[in-house]
């Protein structure tokens, strides 16, 4: 009966001269077999902060470009149904149901104020969260007390003043709806109550990604990530800011 005797092939190292100088060669042992891979700790497979961080900005920037997509819809949709209008037999002209919306100027005035002194408090913030990351090497230091101060205080003036922009832009439809001016009153209150309520949804997801980033130490999160939710987040803040500009721009001087 045959006999299969498994043969075996043994790997040597081999020599690689190195150029001169009297040097020994450098011997290349074989690699391969399990869990080495490219001889990187697994330490060293982990995302840095900044791959993190510029993940979350793409991830952002997709998003914002989205919302511009959508508000140059309804950009168009707005400039184009002021001018439609239909025949009337009685004076043989062109009749229109379009009728501009008298806007409450002084509180949208002050939301606006609201909405960019808000920006201004998050780049406080993350200012801050830059500041507790480059001092905590320090304060772990033999003989260095960290200094005890809340660094997420101006994420909550941020917080706040977000809530005071939104219940401003609640109060500014009531008094619309005093004036006998709903959502389906007229083509442009229509798009009045479109155009600021579509851009009130869109903040309140900011809004929510602040306040976890403000709750983010009792959820006992790292400092890498709180700094990456109020780094993205603050991107997003700026360009909701510059789009509400846009739309009250629009809505004051484009109005038929």
């Amino acid at each position: 009966m045959a006999t299969l005797t498994p043969s075996f092939t043994k790997k040597r190292p081999t020599p690689r001269t190195t150029g001169g100088g009297g040097r020994p060669p450098v011997i290349d042992w074989p690699r391969g077999g399990g869990g080495g891979g490219d001889g990187r700790g697994d330490g060293e497979l982990r995302p840095s902060f900044g791959e993190k961080a510029h993940r979350y900005r793409i991830g952002v920037l997709l998003t914002l470009c989205s919302v511009t997509m959508l508000f140059v819809a309804f950009t168009s949709a707005y400039i184009v149904r002021q001018g439609v209008g239909t025949f009337d037999p009685m004076t043989g002209g062109q009749t229109t149901d379009w009728r501009p919306v008298p806007l409450p100027n002084t509180l949208l005035l002050i939301n606006t104020a609201l909405l960019l002194l808000s920006s201004i408090t998050l780049e406080r913030a993350r200012k801050a969260t830059r500041v507790e990351a480059a001092v905590i090497p320090v304060t772990r230091m033999p003989g260095i007390a960290p200094e005890r101060k809340r660094p997420f205080s101006w994420l909550w003036v941020t917080i706040a003043l977000a809530t005071a922009f939104l219940f401003g832009q609640w109060q500014a439809w009531e008094t619309l709806r005093a004036k006998g001016l709903t959502i389906s009153s007229t083509p442009a209150s229509s798009f009045v109550y479109l155009m600021t309520g579509t851009h009130a949804v869109h903040l309140i997801g900011g809004l929510l990604a602040l306040l976890y980033a403000g709750f983010s130490r009792l959820m006992r999160r790292s400092l890498d990530s709180r700094r990456i939710v109020v780094d993205a987040t603050a991107l997003y803040w700026h360009f909701m800011g510059g789009l509400w500009m846009y739309i009250y721009a629009l809505l004051y001087f484009v109005h038929g």
